[in-house]
């Protein structure tokens, strides 16, 4: 058996998040039920639900997909363009103390979804680019900031 993380989230409405996450993760739910669906992902290991109603923020900062390369985020950017999705770019970014380049989407619920690769460590939370979802706590010049996120 292969071990697999189980993120289970809260949607306001399953038809348009399965449209959503058909287009993120380019693959059809291995179950839709009233209410409910299921993405049963290998790459990433990822048992990842969607449940129809509650809250559908909670204490979720945002979501990421980690790859081995830039390559494979410019592959991603390219299939979420053309899959309809609207992508934000940010490359060679600061965040969480490490050098990423990422792409970011969000969910009709709001939530955001990054696919990123770490190129290497870095002595600040962030850049001083525009905060992203993740790191806002502190930028290259040491400038606190309290909307402080993920990091």
């Amino acid at each position: 058996m292969s071990r697999k993380t189980h993120v289970a989230i809260h949607v306001r409405n399953l038809d348009a998040s399965l449209d959503f996450y058909r287009r993120l993760f380019g693959v059809e739910p291995v179950k839709v039920r009233p209410g409910y669906a299921k993405f049963d992902l290998n790459d990433p290991p990822l048992n990842f639900t969607l449940n129809e109603g509650g809250d559908v923020r909670g204490g979720i900062n945002h979501f990421g997909i980690q790859v081995r390369s830039t390559e494979e985020v410019l592959e991603a950017k390219a299939r979420l363009t053309k899959a309809g999705l609207k992508v934000r770019e940010e490359m060679d970014t600061v965040c969480c103390y490490a050098r990423q380049d990422k792409i970011w989407v969000t969910s009709p619920d709001g939530h955001e979804w990054e696919v990123f690769v770490v190129k290497g460590d870095a002595d600040v939370a962030r850049s001083s680019r525009p905060a992203s979802a993740c790191c806002a706590a502190e930028s290259e010049a040491g400038a606190k900031d309290a909307s402080s996120s993920c990091c």
